[in-house]
């Protein structure tokens, strides 16, 4: 499932993050990559212990812990820690590849080690589109190729298992936070069909209120996810 997210930062949240970004101390990207993404990847990262970059996963997943949108989309069990990224100049663009299916967790703490599968991909987008050019994130799935480039504080989620690569940005400066969720449901198919049902029940409520069918539906949703998932 690709699905946005809109407005998950406020645009006064992205305005103090992109300020202190403005100061950052960028490192070759492909630090972080495996063999096959560093033959395709040619932008900057900041380092997991920066502070710039505590500042950002801090703002990113406490909009995240709020936002149930993302939180019905993804019902997620775990989160790679939030990284940051930059495009710009000569280090402007990431070659089609896949992620890798495990990540471990790097930030210091009790969680430091765990492996985290990647069953969710998500971007936020922190340069407003016509601060730069290019830069299009560009997915291809059996949903066919969709190319993203949402306002700033917006964030797309996709499936993990999606070929996706960065276009070259020809102009400007395209800053994002990304992170991978380990799913309660490792299924895509089966979120999607919780995340649609969630959905309608939320519209039959909205027009009619509670009623003994929407307590039942919602049973059966709980029930699904009781069968579904994986705590």
């Amino acid at each position: 499932m690709l699905l946005n997210i809109p407005e998950l930062l406020s645009a006064d949240t992205v305005r103090t993050l992109r300020e202190s970004l403005a100061h950052a101390r960028w490192s070759d990207g492909r630090d972080s990559a495996g063999s096959q993404a560093r033959q395709v990847k040619n932008n900057q990262q900041l380092a997991h212990d920066d502070a710039i970059a505590l500042q950002v996963r801090q703002a990113v997943l406490a909009a995240m812990e709020r936002s149930t949108l993302l939180l019905t989309a993804a019902l997620p069990k775990r989160v790679f820690t939030p990284r940051v990224n930059r495009y710009s100049g000569t280090a402007n663009q990431y070659g089609p590849h896949v992620d890798n299916a495990i990540r471990t967790l790097a930030q210091p703490g009790p969680q430091l080690g765990q492996r985290v599968r990647t069953d969710i991909s998500c971007t936020v987008f922190l340069s407003d589109p016509d601060r730069y050019e290019g830069g299009e994130l560009c997915i291809t799935d059996t949903f066919g190729e969709q190319r993203i480039k949402l306002p700033a504080g917006d964030a797309v989620i996709y499936p993990g298992t999606s070929v996706h690569q960065v276009l070259p940005v020809t102009r400007g400066e395209r800053l994002a936070c990304f992170f991978w969720i380990e799913s309660l449901v490792r299924s895509d198919e089966q979120r999607r069909l919780l995340f649609d049902m969630d959905m309608a029940l939320l519209s039959l409520r909205t027009q009619h209120g509670e009623s003994p069918q929407t307590t039942a539906l919602t049973s059966t949703y709980h029930n699904l996810l009781r069968l579904w998932a994986d705590t």
